[in-house]
C-alpha cells in the first residue's frame, strides 16, 4: 500500500511544490482526514489535540479554492474572498506566516487583523484589495461598523480555536460576524471541544458538515512526557525554577498574572540567563521583538502568561515549566502543547507547593495525566536530567541612569538641585545672608521688598506681581482660590491640575478662602 501523500489527497502541485520546499512532505492524520471533503467544498468539524496540524489542515483548502474553481474576477477593495478568525494575535499571525507562501503561489494576498496596534495599516491594506483577512473578531467588528470591510463577498470562512474563542467571550460577537458571511459559503470549524456553546455556532453556521475527530478532547501527546516536582517553599520554588531554566534548550516558563511573568523574566536576566516575557500588557511591538529573539535564539527563556498557550508555535521547544498550575485542566494540556510538536518529543514540568498539591491532583485527573509526584529540589538528579547541559552564564547589562531633562527655562525634570533663575536667586539671597529672618525677603504682605530695598523682579525683569491675595471669591480671586483657571488652588497630579470645583461624585466641603 502506497504512503499517503498530499498530491494523492488531492492538493494542486503548485502547493505540494511549496510544501516541499518547506521539508513538509507526510500529511499529518488530521490533515489526511479532512483535506478530501474540505477540498470538495464540504462544511467540516474538526476536532484535534493541540500541534496535529490544523492550521495546514484548513489553510491548503482555502488557497487551493480560491486560487482555482473560485477563482476570477477582480480584487475589490474592503470585500475578501476568505475569512479566518482567530482567538489571539499571536495565532492570528502564526496562521498568517503559515498561509502566506501558499497564498503567493496562487497569486493572492493576505493580511492581519487584531487589535493592540493601530488601525491603519490594516486599512490601508483593506482599501488596496485583500483575498484572505485573518483577524481576530473585535477589531474586524470594529472595521466592519466603520464601513472600511464588508463580508458578502466571503466564500470560505474558517473559525479556529473556537472553544478558546468560547472561554474568552468572543462567542457572540463570532455569530455577529458569522451572520454577515453569505450562508452558501463553505465554513470550516476547528475546535478541541464543542462545549460553552460551540455546538450552538456548529448547528446555526454549518451545513452537512462531516465531523473529522483525530483525538479525545482531553487526549495529550504520546511525546510528551510529564514530570511533577513538590517543593517545600517558596525560597526551594525559586531555586528550582532558575536551575530548570539554566539549560541549553528553549523552554517556556508559564505564569497565572502578567506582573509575575515580567517580574521572572526579569530576575533569570539578572541572574544571567536571558529570558523574555510574553504577556497581555505588552504593546504588541514588544510581543513580536520578544517572540522574535526567542524564535531566533537570541535568548532561550519565554517567561508567559496564557496568551502563549494557544496558537505561539516556536520549533525545538524541549520543556514547559508550569511556575505556576493552571485553574483548568484545558488550560494545562494548551500550554503543554507548546512542545513535542509535530511528532516531536518533549517534557512538561509542574511544580507544586504543599498548599497546591490537592488542586493540581484534581487539575491532572481531569487532563487524564498519569504521574507520580517527586519531592525535589535544585540539586536533585531528576533535575539535573532535565536540564542537560547548562548554558553559560550570560552578564546582565548595566542599568544605565537617566539623564536629567531640561525644560525651558532651565529647571531640572526629574529631581536634583534647580538651575531656574529664581531658585538661583534663592540661593544668593540664602548664601549672602540677606534673608535674616522670616519677613526679611518675601514678606507676608504683597508690598514688601526684600531686604536689600528693590523690588522683587520675575524672570523677565519685570516687577513681580504682589504677593498673597486675600480677595474674596467672585471679587477678581477667582483664579487664585481654583474656581478660575485652575493654576493654584487645585491639586496637582501626573501634570494634571485637578481644582477644587472639578466633580467626582464625592461630597465636598464648601471652598475655602486661598492662603497664597
Amino acid at each position: 500500500m502506497s504512503e499517503t501523500s498530499f498530491g494523492t489527497l488531492g492538493v494542486p502541485a503548485p502547493l505540494v511544490a511549496v510544501l516541499t520546499a518547506q521539508g513538509i512532505d507526510s500529511p499529518f492524520p488530521i490533515q489526511v482526514d479532512t483535506l478530501p471533503d474540505t477540498l470538495n467544498g464540504r462544511d467540516v468539524l474538526g476536532r484535534g489535540k493541540t500541534g496535529s496540524g490544523k492550521t495546514l489542515a484548513f489553510a491548503l483548502p482555502m488557497v487551493a479554492r480560491l486560487g482555482g474553481k473560485l477563482s476570477g474576477g477582480k480584487r475589490r477593495p474592503g470585500r475578501p474572498l476568505g475569512l479566518i478568525l482567530a482567538p489571539t494575535r499571536e495565532l492570528a499571525t502564526q496562521i498568517t506566516n503559515a498561509l502566506t507562501p501558499l497564498a503567493e503561489a496562487y497569486g493572492l494576498n493576505t493580511t492581519t487583523i487584531f487589535g493592540g496596534v493601530s488601525q491603519g495599516r490594516q486599512v490601508s491594506a483593506l482599501k488596496a484589495g485583500v483575498d484572505i483577512v485573518v483577524a481576530c473578531p473585535g477589531r474586524l467588528e470594529d472595521l466592519m461598523k466603520q464601513g472600511f470591510v464588508s463580508l458578502d463577498a466571503v466564500e470560505i470562512t474558517v473559525l479556529d480555536e473556537a472553544d478558546h474563542m468560547a472561554d474568552l467571550g468572543f462567542l457572540p460577537v463570532v455569530t455577529r460576524i458569522l451572520d454577515k458571511t453569505p450562508s452558501s459559503g463553505q465554513r470550516l470549524l476547528f475546535s478541541a471541544t464543542l462545549d460553552n456553546g460551540v455546538d450552538k455556532i456548529v448547528r446555526r453556521f454549518l451545513h452537512n458538515e462531516v465531523l473529522h475527530s483525530v483525538d479525545e478532547a482531553t487526549s495529550h501527546v504520546s511525546a510528551m512526557t510529564h514530570h511533577v516536582f513538590e517543593v517545600d517553599g517558596v525560597e526551594s520554588k525559586k531555586a528550582l525554577i532558575e536551575k530548570l531554566a539554566s539549560g541549553t534548550g528553549r523552554r517556556i516558563l508559564f505564569m497565572r498574572t502578567k506582573h509575575h511573568a515580567k517580574k521572572l523574566a526579569k530576575a533569570l536576566t539578572e541572574a544571567g540567563i536571558p529570558a523574555v516575557d510574553l504577556h497581555g500588557n505588552l504593546s504588541q511591538v514588544a510581543r513580536d521583538r520578544n517572540l522574535a529573539a526567542f524564535s531566533a535564539g537570541d535568548v532561550s527563556v519565554l517567561v508567559a502568561t496564557d496568551v502563549a498557550a494557544r496558537g505561539v508555535h516556536v520549533d525545538d521547544i524541549e520543556l514547559v515549566i508550569h511556575v505556576d498550575p493552571p485553574a483548568e485542566h484545558k488550560a494545562y494540556l494548551h500550554r503543554s502543547g507548546r512542545t513535542a510538536r509535530a511528532g516531536s518529543a518533549g517534557d512538561v514540568v509542574t511544580l507544586v507547593l504543599p498548599e497546591q498539591r490537592r488542586d493540581t491532583d484534581a487539575l491532572l485527573r481531569k487532563a487524564a495525566i498519569k504521574v507520580t509526584p517527586q519531592r525535589v529540589n535544585a540539586d536533585s538528579p531528576a533535575v539535573a536530567a532535565l536540564v542537560g547541559d547548562v548554558a553559560a552564564y550570560v552578564k546582565p547589562l548595566p542599568r544605565t541612569e537617566q539623564p536629567q531633562r531640561q525644560s525651558q527655562g532651565g529647571r531640572s525634570q526629574g529631581g536634583g538641585r534647580s538651575q531656574g533663575a529664581n531658585a538661583q536667586r534663592k540661593r544668593d539671597e540664602r548664601d549672602s545672608g540677606t534673608r535674616g529672618g522670616r519677613d526679611g525677603g518675601r514678606g507676608r504682605s504683597g508690598d514688601s521688598v526684600p531686604a536689600g530695598g528693590s523690588a522683587r523682579q520675575d524672570r523677565a525683569g519685570r516687577p513681580a506681581a504682589s504677593g498673597r491675595s486675600h480677595s474674596p471669591q467672585g471679587n477678581g480671586g477667582a483664579a487664585r482660590t481654583g474656581q478660575g483657571s485652575g493654576r493654584s488652588g487645585g491639586l496637582q497630579v501626573g501634570g494634571l491640575v485637578r481644582g477644587a470645583g472639578s466633580t467626582g461624585g464625592a461630597r465636598r466641603s464648601a471652598p475655602r478662602r486661598a492662603q497664597g
